[in-house]
């Protein structure tokens, strides 16, 4: 894989250790606004997804009997909500992703879903993982499939489409790739952890991600570099440490969850502050 220096830095502003219990862990319950765009508004709803226009006038509801709306995706005259289940099934939590006409809410198709993202002219993206499956699938506006590849996780779109790979096992390594039309997937750098969390993008379309205590930067060419050690995380280890990083103005907040090995039950929690800068010249 390439690897050059790419046009960013980071430098240590604060790191804060806090003992404590072991957080539950939650899935989260997106509430209210879900997307915006062109005069259209998604809402999450109990049991439904509404929409109103950019006046507050209400425009439609779908039912969504059994779910609850996880997010949502707008794209030429369309709408995919994804969704979690109520209750347990054999893919877990994962509901459907439902494809809506967003004229009027009507439901044109169904497909399950992980992961989703927005194309352009009404095409959305759609990924999953679990039983032998690990794909990504392109859907046209009227819900046929158009596209797949063999490759799941953060979907990062702009210039093409990027995959922040997330596997349930370590059989094989997670990467960052692209997807190209056809089913071809370019693989990128290599990740250390099977399930990183959501990466951050940055303006140029460079991909942070937290990968098992190292801060890894990735360019829309695949290059990547590692921009900090933050905290070294034992091989055979990963599942005791939960890492999430997301950006806040000039800085980047880094935090990893590490479980007690003798006590789940016990914590500590890290957090660093990192100024995100630009190297001169860049």
């Amino acid at each position: 894989m390439p690897h050059r220096e790419l046009p960013w830095t980071v430098a240590l502003v604060s790191d804060q250790t806090r003992p404590g219990p072991a957080p539950a862990r939650r899935r989260e319950r997106p509430d209210g606004l879900l997307a915006a765009k062109d005069g259209h508004r998604i809402h999450a709803r109990e049991q439904a997804v509404a929409c109103t226009a950019a006046d507050g006038r209400h425009l439609w509801t779908c039912p969504l009997e059994g779910l609850r709306c996880t997010g949502a995706y707008l794209s030429g005259g369309r709408v995919l909500v994804t969704t979690d289940t109520l209750a347990y099934t054999p893919w877990g939590f994962t509901g459907p992703a439902l494809l809506l006409d967003l004229a009027d809410g009507a439901p044109l198709a169904e497909q399950r879903a992980g992961s989703a993202a927005a194309l352009s002219g009404g095409r959305f993206l759609v990924g999953l993982r679990g039983y032998d499956v690990f794909d990504t699938w392109q859907y046209a506006p009227d819900g046929t499939v158009a596209d797949s590849w063999r490759s799941c996780g953060h979907l990062v779109v702009g210039s093409g489409v990027r995959v922040v790979e997330t596997r349930g096992s370590t059989a094989e390594p997670s990467r960052v790739v692209r997807l190209h039309p056809g089913g071809v997937v370019e693989p990128g750098p290599e990740l250390t952890e099977s399930q990183v969390g959501r990466p951050v993008v940055l303006e140029d379309g460079t991909v942070l991600v937290l990968d098992a205590g190292v801060l890894r930067a990735v360019d829309r060419a695949l290059a990547g570099t590692v921009l900090a050690e933050l905290l070294p995380v034992p091989a055979g280890e990963h599942h005791r440490f939960l890492g999430s990083l997301r950006r806040e103005g000039e800085h980047l907040v880094a935090r990893i969850e590490a479980r007690d090995p003798e006590d789940p039950r016990s914590c500590t929690t890290r957090t660093w502050t990192l100024a995100l800068r630009r190297r001169p010249g860049s």
